[in-house]
């Protein structure tokens, strides 16, 4: 029974995870859209393909095990996707939307690895093993976009930081231009 238990969790994992994957693909194409810099969205679209590559295997697990992938809507998913829309449609200076979309999309990955790092371990109790080979190509993967996240993060947020601060620096001049003109004509 114990083990009847683990599989059906298992299984209930692998829906989650291929309905998180399925999401993603629809998602990784408008993330790409919205990034500015070139080297983002080239990450977007490489991770596109890779997502569709993790479908493709959460698939030959399901029917390894006899069963189907449909099951309910992955609601993690959907609430990080959401994050990610409300970043895309804000009113954001370029790298600073570029900024915001590495983080909505380093969430994506986190809640990723945490996924196939369960059902790795799972499949590795049940004694999957081409499951566990596939899980883990998977998770090895979803740990490297994060680590291209993080170094891509490292110089889109010193851009991001520095048009704030060049902003900054306009407006306050903006100001003293604007005070010492009142300053002339009051003087006058």
């Amino acid at each position: 029974m114990k083990e009847n238990s683990l599989r059906e969790l298992y299984i209930e994992q692998l829906r989650d995870l291929y309905s998180a994957e399925n999401q993603l693909i629809k998602a990784l194409p408008k993330m790409a859209e919205a990034a500015t810099s070139d080297e983002l969205r080239s990450g977007f679209e490489e991770h596109l393909e890779q997502t569709r590559e993790h479908a493709q295997r959460l698939e030959t697990i399901f029917e390894s095990l006899g069963e189907k992938p449909s099951g309910e809507k992955c609601k993690g998913m959907e609430g990080l996707i959401k994050e990610g829309s409300e970043v895309i449609d804000g009113d954001f200076e370029e790298e600073v939307k570029d900024a915001g979309l590495i983080a909505a999309a380093q969430r994506v990955e986190h809640y990723e690895i945490a996924g196939y790092g369960c059902v790795r371990t799972y499949a590795e109790l049940l004694e999957e093993n081409e499951a566990v080979e596939l899980l883990e190509e998977t998770l090895e993967e979803e740990k490297e976009t994060d680590q291209k996240l993080t170094q891509l993060a490292e110089n889109i947020n010193v851009e991001a930081d520095a048009g704030e601060g060049q902003e900054e620096q306009e407006s306050s001049t903006k100001r003293r231009s604007s005070k010492s003109s009142s300053k002339k004509r009051t003087a006058a």
